[in-house]
């Protein structure tokens, strides 16, 4: 990342919540016309997908917190892994 890039995510981090949201979906919305359509119709079914097994109860959701915890627990024990490997060669 730029000192640039850095400098604006720094800048949009300060903004309330709704403002990032529509700062978010304005960068997004300003990659589209590079997106692969074929990955875009995997993306659809997949969606739909997890709509269908939330829907049907297959599966629970579980709140952001808990999500972000999980992922955090999930990204340190994965470093940790590669820190060992990369020790042992």
């Amino acid at each position: 990342m730029t000192q640039e890039v850095s400098e604006l995510l720094k800048k949009a981090l300060t903004l309330p919540p709704e403002a990032r949201a529509a700062l978010a979906g304005s960068l997004l919305e300003s990659l589209e016309d590079t997106l692969d359509a074929e990955a875009e119709e995997e993306w659809n079914h997949e969606i739909a997908r997890r709509i269908a097994e939330l829907d049907s109860g297959k599966v629970k959701p579980i709140p952001w917190a808990e999500a972000r915890r999980q992922i955090s627990d999930c990204i340190t024990v994965q470093g940790h892994s590669s820190a060992i490997h990369d020790a042992n060669g």
